[in-house]
């Protein structure tokens, strides 16, 4: 096997470790088989078009399109022509697919599901790396920088993976790079020839110490380089290790040490804000507890721990209330009138054992909780409350809840709120800052009822008022923090929750903050998974005849309720008894309910048979193919256009130095002469522009004085033009050997006497390049003559004495 095919299999190997970190990804992961199997074929090919030879451009274009070719077939054969070529329907076919995988990645946790358009991705990533790899480290002869792509296929895999990815994957990549490096070592030194390796071997061998085999001692850097790269990986697997975790914070029971030893993990109740900032930064989203609900509008399922009902100007905080024992049904919610739609709500959810929490999340409000241990009851936050130590670790328990419907009008007809509970929950600190007063009336100005001042104030936290979403930021909850939020317009869901909730009360709305989770993420089970970076904070305003009512003023993060959106039905909430009849009937559903079930229930089948067949069926014909082969022939001018230039210089350069060997005597003239005007051109895309008028010994030297050429250079500019002037004026030529390593080493000294943004130049935008376009005015002007046509215009010909 030649060197180069060696170097091919370690690009393809080392391409196969790295994806190896998206496994745990997906499950199954029959899919690896599948891109191992295309990889080779796109990589054979790569070994056909290099041994034929091809130019390195198009074979990189083969491979590529050969790539093309290999997905159409997998994933679009039906719509492909012959089966096989990717016709209009097929490339609209793989968008359609890349669409829904994009879809599947947000709806679905880790691991997902392979579906179709996740598989798309997953093989399609993997065979565009490898071919990146194989160009770079095999085509072009560089496997260093061949790492980057196998760091960005490992990098999506750590980012994506749950808790990232496992020590084992970082150990596959880091072995694929490092064999890549190896094969592209013992490469290189395979092609010195015969190394001297010291004094001949013991027990035979050959003399002089010459090691015709390439063996013994000529290896010696290649073991000297794996020896580096052992313990460098050694280092990178042990350090990480032996460094102090960074876990713990708010809701995470799964902090550090999971739960063993010390109780580690356990998380105090008292505050449960004092963390929040710390897990919806944690590098690891990991899961504290799972659920299943027939709730038929999950984005809306809320965990609610606590309610925050107590502004002091320093903090927000929680009420100190009277315990009970937990009824076997809840008292109705207060403010609730019978007139309000209302939905029964059954849910099971467990709890991960790490997750140690005295406060029982639940959905809000929720009217009965079957749960074991010892648990008390808080009747105006309708919140369980561990006792004697009782927590939520590793508990398994079913609440039933009620999904509160109300329509804008009911809202904003909401009546009179109740004397004690308005003086009680619009109260505020006098050191609240006068601003938050100010701008609440601000934005709220010409609004008619409480209902509209509220949807004002989400609005402009969540839309119009220019914030951003930031857990970077200090996460003060006092009203000097209100204050800085409202200046800098940076923060995260306490800085948005607490906010609104002061300006609420300003308003004389009855507010409160409310923490807990977000509803989490769709398994491909059914079920719900709901991890660390999950945990939220909103503000729950309170309405007479609807009850407290969320609401969602952070952008970015949960799901702004349906209620306060401006186009909401309401006519389908006037009927009280209606309600009911769904909760006995779950398995059918109004038109409206189908149409608000989100599209991961819609792929499970938990929206019922109300949605009629036909009104599922895409009317949209798609993005038609004229203007996807357009866009992308605009694209593929937008890059390449701007690169066609050094890839003729590229080109035109391994064509001169080529023809330097492997050539009869006879050639001697036109070897040298491609040789100087490789060099020549080298000068001129430096900045040194070619003088015709010169011999090549002036030539020469204007060259070594321009380009401030070192010693090494200089010889190799004067042996080139001594052999020009031998094959142009010797009687019998004499032409030196190695001209092509004389002109590579006048190229490396002006690159380096030349500054970056020169050597930048001379190769995305080489003077010589122009040399095109004088072939074509050439053509050109032979054309006109054959024809007699006008002559061209003067300032299209080349100008004398400069094409060297």
């Amino acid at each position: 096997m030649s060197g180069r095919s060696r170097l091919a299999l370690a690009a393809f190997a080392a391409t196969l470790m790295a994806s190896c970190s998206m496994l745990p990804l997906v499950d199954p992961f029959g899919w690896i088989v599948q891109a191992a199997f295309l990889l080779a074929v796109q990589c054979g090919v790569g070994v056909l078009g290099r041994r034929v030879p091809l130019p390195r451009l198009l074979t990189a274009t083969a491979q590529a399109l050969v790539m093309v070719v290999l997905l159409t077939v997998a994933f679009a054969r039906e719509q492909a022509v012959a089966g096989v070529l990717p016709g209009p329907q097929a490339v609209r076919q793989l968008a359609d697919l890349l669409s829904a995988g994009g879809d599947d990645v947000g709806q679905y946790a880790i691991p997902a599901p392979a579906t179709p358009g996740i598989r798309l991705m997953l093989v399609g990533g993997v065979l565009l790396v490898g071919l990146l790899v194989d160009t770079l480290a095999v085509t072009f002869r560089s496997a260093a920088p061949a790492g980057l792509p196998l760091l960005a296929l490992y990098s999506v895999a750590a980012g994506l993976a749950e808790g990232g990815a496992g020590w084992l994957w970082f150990l596959l990549a880091a072995c694929g790079y490092l064999l890549l490096l190896l094969a592209e070592g013992r490469d290189r030194i395979s092609q010195w020839g015969r190394v001297f390796a010291g004094a001949a071997r013991p027990g035979g061998g050959s003399s002089a110490g010459l090691d015709t085999t390439g063996g013994g001692r000529a290896l010696a850097p290649v073991r000297t380089g794996r020896r580096i790269g052992a313990v460098a990986l050694g280092i990178a697997l042990v350090v990480p290790a032996a460094l102090p975790a960074l876990d713990g914070g708010l809701l995470d029971g799964a902090g550090g040490g999971g739960g063993r030893g010390g109780g580690g993990g356990t998380i105090s109740a008292v505050n449960p804000l004092v963390s929040l900032q710390d897990n919806l930064n944690q590098p690891e989203n990991r899961q504290v507890m799972s659920y299943r609900t027939n709730a038929s509008s999950p984005s809306d399922f809320y965990l609610r721990i606590l309610a925050l009902d107590q502004f002091t100007g320093n903090e927000w905080r929680a009420s100190t209330r009277r315990l009970q024992d937990v009824p076997k049904r809840f008292p109705d919610p207060a403010g609730l009138s019978p007139s309000v739609a209302v939905t029964e709500v059954r849910s099971t959810v467990s709890a991960s054992p790490s997750y140690k929490q005295t406060y029982l999340p639940m959905p809000y409000p929720a009217s009965e909780v079957r749960v074991g241990g010892r648990w008390r009851f808080e009747p105006e936050g309708r919140t369980l409350v561990g006792d004697d130590g009782e927590t939520t670790g590793g508990a398994q328990y079913t609440v039933t809840s009620l999904a509160v419907q109300p329509t804008a009008d009911q809202l904003a007809r909401a009546g009179a709120v109740p004397p004690e509970l308005l003086r009680e929950y619009t109260q505020v600190p006098d050191s609240l800052p006068a601003v938050v007063a100010r701008t609440a009336d601000e934005v709220t100005r010409g609004a008619a009822n409480s209902y509209e001042r509220a949807v004002k104030l989400q609005d402009y936290f969540a839309t119009n008022g220019g914030f951003t979403y930031d857990t970077s930021v200090d996460s003060g909850t006092g009203s000097a923090a209100i204050a800085r939020f409202l200046k800098d317009k940076q923060g995260f869901c306490v800085h948005f929750s607490f906010t609104m909730a002061a300006m609420a009360r300003t308003l004389g709305i009855p507010a409160r903050v409310a923490v807990g989770f977000t509803p989490g993420s769709a398994q491909a089970d059914g079920s719900y998974s709901v991890g660390l970076r999950d945990a939220h904070a909103w503000p729950e305003l309170y309405f007479e005849g609807i009850g407290w009512t969320r609401f969602e003023p952070t952008p970015t993060r949960g799901s702004v309720p349906s209620y306060t959106l401006p186009d909401t039905p309401s006519g389908d909430t006037a009927d009280p008894a209606r309600p009911e009849a769904d909760a006995s009937a779950p398995v059918a559903a109004t038109p409206s309910a189908s149409e608000s079930c989100p599209a991961q229930m819609r792929r499970q089948g938990e929206c019922g048979q109300s949605a009629a067949p036909e009104a599922a069926a895409p009317t949209d014909p798609g993005t038609p193919a004229g203007t996807v082969f357009g866009v992308a022939a605009a694209v593929v001018l937008l890059l390449v256009l701007p690169l066609l230039p050094m890839f003729w210089r590229l080109r035109a350069r391994a064509r001169r130095l080529a023809s330097s060997a492997g050539r009869s005597p006879a050639d001697a003239t036109a070897r040298t002469l491609a040789v100087w005007r490789e060099v020549t051109d080298t000068a001129w895309d430096h900045g040194i522009p070619p003088d015709e008028a010169l011999t090549p010994r002036r030539a020469a030297e204007r060259l070594v004085r321009l380009g401030r050429l070192d010693t090494e250079a200089a010889d190799a500019v004067h042996r080139v033009a001594g052999s020009v002037e031998q094959v142009l004026y010797a009687r019998e030529p004499r032409p030196a050997s190695g001209l092509a390593e004389d002109a590579r080493a006048v190229r490396t000294g002006l690159g380096l006497s030349a500054g970056r943004p020169a050597r930048l130049r001379a190769l995305f935008a080489p003077r010589s390049s122009v040399r095109v376009a004088w072939a074509l005015s050439r053509r050109r002007a032979a054309l006109f003559a054959r024809f007699r046509l006008p002559p061209r215009p003067a300032w299209t010909r080349r100008p004398t004495r400069q094409e060297g």
